[in-house]
Parts: C-alpha cells; sequence; structure tokens
C-alpha cells in the first residue's frame, strides 16, 4: 500500500481509505473485523466514519453503530496508534416517529430537512460523543458531514479551532460542499488565523456528472479546478465505484446512483473504461479505482465502502495496476 500526503500537513495517510459506513449495520461484527483486520495486513491505516452510520438501518436509533464497533476493534488488538482515524458530524437527524414508516423505511427528505446542523454546542456534543463510542481521546481528522448554511461559518470554524487546540482533533475535513463556501471557508480561516480543513470528501469516479445534474455532493469541474489551486486540500472520493456498476450493466440499468450520470458522455466513457480494462486484465471497476489513485492534479484519494470480505478483497488489485500517460491520456 502506498500512502499519499493530506494536502500539505507532512502526514501520510494510505493511498487507499477504508470507509467503515456499514459497520455494525447491514455488515455483521464477524465481517467488519475481518475487513479491519486484512487492511491493515496490506498496509491500510486510513479509517473513514460518522456519527450518523447507521441511523437509517433500525427505526428508533441515533446512528452510532459504526463508531462502536470500530471502538471495540481498536481497543481489542490495542490498534489505536495504527489507524489515521476520521469520523464525522452535523448528519444526525432530529429525532421524530416519522423518520421511519410502518415497514421501517427511513425517510430521506424529512431526515435532510432536520439534520442537526453545525453549530458550536451540536458539534462540541457530536464530538465528545464520537469520542466515547470510539473509546480514544482523539480522532485524527474530523468532518463536517453537511455544510449547513443556517449556521454562521465564523460559529462552526471558531468550534473547529477550538477542538483541535484542545488535543481532540489533528486535522479539519468538510464533506458535501460547494466550491463557493470552500473559499470562504479558507478567507475566514486566514483572517481569524482558525484552522483551515486539509480534506474535502465528495463523490468522485470516473463517470462526469450529466448536464443535468445538481447535487452538491458531487464533485463538477469548478471544484476540480479549485483543488488544482489549492494542493493544500486533498480531495476524499467517496463512492469511487458507484456501488460497482462498473463491472455490470446489468446493475447500472435503473440504478438511482445513474441517474446524475447517465447520457452520451457515460456511454463514451464506459465503452473506453471496459476495452482498457481487458487491455490490462482487470475488471473495469478496479480500473477506475487504479485510475483515480492515478490522479495528480488534483490528487484523489478513493474511500471504498466494501459491504463485504469478498468486495474488499475485490478492490486490492487496484493497488497493483501501473498505468502510464498513454492508458491514462486514453482514459
Amino acid at each position: 500500500m502506498q500512502t499519499i500526503e493530506l494536502g500539505r500537513t507532512g502526514e501520510q495517510v494510505s493511498r487507499l481509505a477504508l470507509g467503515a459506513m456499514q459497520m455494525g449495520g447491514v455488515t455483521d461484527e464477524k465481517d467488519s473485523v475481518r475487513i479491519l483486520d486484512r487492511y491493515l495486513e496490506v498496509g491500510g491505516s486510513f479509517v473513514d466514519t460518522a456519527d450518523c452510520y447507521e441511523w437509517w438501518r433500525h427505526p428508533g436509533t441515533r446512528g452510532g453503530q459504526s463508531e462502536e464497533l470500530l471502538g471495540r476493534w481498536l481497543r481489542a488488538g490495542n490498534r489505536r496508534d495504527q489507524v489515521f482515524l476520521a469520523t464525522k458530524g452535523s448528519a444526525v437527524p432530529r429525532y421524530s416517529p416519522e423518520l421511519w414508516d410502518a415497514d421501517g423505511n427511513p425517510d430521506w427528505d424529512l431526515a435532510r430537512r432536520t439534520f442537526e446542523g453545525a453549530g458550536a454546542d451540536t458539534l462540541r456534543r457530536a464530538l465528545d460523543g464520537s469520542l466515547r463510542r470510539l473509546g480514544t481521546d482523539h480522532v485524527d481528522l474530523y468532518y463536517v458531514h453537511v455544510d449547513d448554511r443556517s449556521t454562521p461559518l465564523e460559529e462552526t470554524l471558531a468550534a473547529l479551532h477550538e477542538f483541535v487546540q484542545a488535543g481532540k482533533v489533528r486535522y479539519l475535513g468538510w464533506s458535501n460542499v460547494r466550491t463557493w463556501r470552500l473559499e470562504r471557508i479558507r478567507q475566514l480561516c486566514d483572517r481569524n488565523g482558525w484552522t483551515l480543513p486539509v480534506a474535502v470528501q465528495q463523490q468522485h469516479s470516473f463517470l462526469r456528472p450529466n448536464a443535468g445534474a445538481d447535487s452538491v455532493s458531487i464533485v463538477d469541474g469548478e471544484q476540480l479546478d479549485y483543488l488544482r489551486e489549492h494542493p493544500d486540500q486533498t480531495l476524499v472520493a467517496y463512492s469511487p465505484i458507484l456501488k460497482g456498476v462498473y463491472d455490470s450493466a446489468a446493475k447500472r440499468d435503473g440504478h438511482w446512483l445513474m441517474a446524475d450520470y447517465a447520457g452520451p458522455d457515460a456511454d463514451a466513457r464506459l465503452a473506453r473504461l471496459a476495452e482498457a480494462a481487458a487491455d490490462l486484465g482487470v475488471t473495469p471497476n478496479q480500473l477506475v479505482l487504479a485510475w483515480l489513485m492515478h490522479q495528480e492534479s488534483p490528487r484523489v484519494l478513493p474511500l471504498i465502502g466494501p459491504r463485504t470480505p469478498e468486495q474488499f478483497e475485490a478492490a486490492l488489485p487496484a493497488l497493483d495496476v501501473k498505468l502510464d500517460s498513454h492508458p491514462l491520456l486514453e482514459l
């Protein structure tokens, strides 16, 4: 496993990050531990979770299952010093029985309207809860999970800086955010001497969003241009293989994730990807991960979230794919 510098901090983290969203939920403890142990075995270090994972799996819960599982795993093997640990706050919805229907399905529209947000007191409580569940006195990276425009940025940034000064957080990040907000955050940090976020976690993949897409969570051309000009912030790409749709035309057909990508550009990219993957003897999913890890302007750090040990193993060959200038240019 190679490493990549996080922003311009000098901190080296593994080139492929491991997302723990489903651990403690759809992925049971036994399989979660198998994935985590295997990740360390192959040289991985960067593990990502959030306080809201996965409230939607069980009616009446408030999330925290993933953090609790990671806490047990870290303590069981005395592994804290081996892990660059990231978590997030601001995306737990306010509790309401209406968050789930009679069949236990979550109401995402209601959840998004009632996220707890990034107020100072809210983040203080959220971080302390995360530290308690994780069983540690600090996290290495703390994200604002969903950008909160109803709270003054000054309030949020001052609280985050306080966390760093107190030693509860080493580095800061922001997720699901527009480019203009990143620039405003940068200016406020410069003006007030606050800690600048060094990681920007967004949905990013080989397919480009179509002309009709309008998602704050998906990287667009403007954001890529901004990050090229600001290498002190690293793009952490979640859903890098879009739930594995690259390997299966049948899976792509009708998949909700494809709504933001489907079109002639996607068709052309998928065709070229399939040809290149066949030439290299890898799967399209593996080639997408390799392509992302080869990006230099801006640098991209893919964050995979395997549901099963088999899915994790299927991603590992991407680490050994070497792309020279020709296939990179073609893709």
